[in-house]
């Protein structure tokens, strides 16, 4: 009878021996679907391949498995291989652990690429605050704040647009009990200035989610 493991490890091998694109994604979807922590190294290493659609499902198939793929995330985000930085920072994004905090700040604010700054900025809005004590979050939660604010000045306007996402997601995630107002009055300066209608919009719909949850 085949065991769970010896499953996981036949579908780890069908990922290494892909030899087409469409293998590959098969592959990769095949071996999120079991959920395994035996499959973070593999769905890790996916990320760093030149196939956008495998690294999608690397990445969704990375947040199902949740907090215990956040470590060998952090400890093996490449810094040299951007487009693999940018998977591993939307995969640390869409699970929200704190852990990733430092790295998610540190991309968002000055990482040279732009993916990788939305990434980091949208997942800034996205941490999961309970996971963190009253007084180290009310820190960590400024930091965010300030960063986020930040990031909304960025020159391309992807970043932008993903810092007003954050910005609204940060509210939503604190219940706007932190500091909602300096949140209001950035989207106002930025309906005053900004040039992209799509942010503009985008800062309207925030607007009403805010108001009406507020």
């Amino acid at each position: 009878m085949k065991t769970m493991e010896n499953h996981v490890t036949e579908l780890i091998q069908a990922v290494e021996k892909a030899d087409t694109s469409e293998g590959l994604l098969d592959a990769v979807k095949a071996l999120c679907a079991v959920r395994h922590q035996a499959a973070i190294p593999t769905l890790i290493e996916v990320l760093k391949y030149n196939n956008p659609g495998a690294a999608v499902a690397a990445v969704d198939g990375l947040i199902e498995i949740g907090e215990i793929a956040v470590s060998p995330i952090l400890e093996q985000v490449d810094g040299y291989n951007y487009g693999a930085r940018a998977w591993a920072t939307r995969a640390l994004a869409g699970i929200g652990d704190p852990r990733a905090l430092e790295l998610l700040l540190d991309a968002a604010l000055n990482d040279f690429s732009l993916s990788v700054r939305r990434a980091a900025a949208k997942g800034l809005g996205s941490i999961r605050w309970d996971k963190i004590s009253g007084e180290d979050a009310q820190t960590a939660q400024e930091e965010v704040l300030n960063a986020l604010i930040k990031v909304s000045h960025d020159p391309e306007w992807v970043v932008r647009y993903a810092a007003v996402v954050g910005l609204e997601n940060f509210a939503v995630s604190t219940k706007g009990t932190f500091e909602l107002d300096k949140i209001f009055e950035r989207f106002q300066e930025m309906k005053g200035s900004e040039t992209e209608q799509v942010i503009c919009a985008r800062i309207q719909l925030a607007e009403s989610v805010l108001n009406f949850s507020s």
